[in-house]
């Protein structure tokens, strides 16, 4: 069964359709990548599917689980919205990481904070603090960060920030992660020790998708590709038979724009 599925979502913004009647589903374990060009719908769909726009048409199912139906939208309550985001984890292109807070805060808060909604919390705060700690260590180990935890954004790199970012995203341990151009505002140098990390998900087969501008990247890590252009799927299937050999005219239209640069 398909950890994703994404039935006919739409979405407007006063007259302007941005998302025209979306589907597609993905198997756990699997990255999804996400390529067009500005304006296609691509960070939209993000938004959608991490419920910080409402889509006008359409389901989304999780793990069998209908997260959203827009027929009967706008009923749930904070708490039902804030449970249903927890199934994805978001990095977005800005890091976004909180600047007073170090890397292992930036990382543990989230769960610090959902830990106290438990109804053993008071009973055990100590050992669940302690653990919520270990496990946000463990997290910027994998990112390659054990020698940053304790700094704040502003003495790290914008690729380490990135890192502390995908490690905060990991830390709820979501469904499925996904990326928003997680290296557009990184300088070239700095791009390819997080797309390293992104790569090491993959082969450890974290379910991702993976909004991006990096071509080869997306064809080499990803499992699926999905080119959109004008808020509609316009192709998808194997990244290396849609980078490769497109069928669609639009497609061609896109890779050979991004190949003249």
């Amino acid at each position: 069964m398909a950890i994703l599925e994404v039935s006919h979502i739409e979405k407007h913004f006063g007259r302007t359709n941005v998302l025209k009647d979306v589907s597609f589903s993905m198997e756990e374990g699997t990255a999804l990548a996400i390529i067009g060009s500005s304006g296609s719908g691509k960070t939209t769909l993000l938004r959608c599917l991490n419920f910080l726009e409402r889509p006008n048409g359409g389901t989304i199912t999780v793990n069998g689980e209908n997260l959203f139906d827009a027929s009967t939208a706008g009923m749930e309550k904070d708490a039902d919205l804030r449970r249903k985001r927890l199934h994805f984890g978001m990095v977005f292109q800005s890091f976004n990481l909180f600047p007073q807070y170090t890397a292992l805060q930036n990382v543990t808060l989230a769960e610090q904070l959902l830990a106290q909604e438990r109804p053993d919390f008071k009973q055990n705060k100590k050992k669940i603090l302690e653990e919520i700690d270990a496990h946000g260590r463990q997290l910027l180990e994998r990112m390659g960060l054990a020698e940053r935890m304790d700094h704040y954004p502003h003495q790290l790199s914008g690729g380490q920030q990135q890192r502390v970012a995908i490690a905060r995203a990991l830390a709820l341990k979501p469904d499925i992660l996904c990326f928003d151009e997680p290296t557009s505002a990184l300088d070239p140098e700095l791009t390819g020790e997080v797309l390293k990390v992104i790569r090491t998900l993959a082969e450890q087969k974290t379910t991702m998708i993976i909004v991006t501008h990096e071509m080869a990247f997306a064809r080499d890590v990803a499992d699926q590709l999905i080119f959109m252009d004008g808020g509609v799927i316009v192709e998808q299937g194997d990244p290396h038979q849609v980078i490769d050999h497109p069928k669609e005219e639009r497609t061609k239209q896109f890779l050979t724009r991004y190949a003249q640069g």
